[in-house]
């Protein structure tokens, strides 16, 4: 699920998780999204409407696990709480910001 979600998001890659800067699978789908593919934080936003309830809450369960780094999204972040609260539920997208401390 990992592979079709970040092909989804970032669809340039041509399939291509590997970061060529450190020459090694990408450890996270959102952070390379975010700083490597996406060209703003709206650009980052409409990446993240193409995927449906199901992608969208599997990677904030990552991210509440600690497997899916959304920490370092800087202004990204504040982008995906908004989707995440619009395509999800607004208690989704506290959890998130518990996390991070965004109050």
């Amino acid at each position: 699920m990992d592979i079709d979600i970040f092909n989804k998001l970032a669809p340039e890659a041509g399939g291509n998780q590997i970061s060529k800067e450190a020459g090694h699978h990408f450890p996270f789908i959102l952070r390379p999204v975010s700083h490597k593919f996406a060209e703003s934080p709206e650009d980052f936003r409409e990446r993240l409407e193409r995927l449906n309830a199901e992608e969208l809450d599997y990677l904030v369960g990552l991210a509440l696990e600690g497997k899916e780094d959304i920490r370092s999204l800087d202004e990204d972040l504040e982008e995906l709480v908004a989707v995440v609260e619009e395509k999800l539920s607004p208690e989704r997208a506290k959890q998130i910001k518990d996390l991070v401390g965004i109050f």
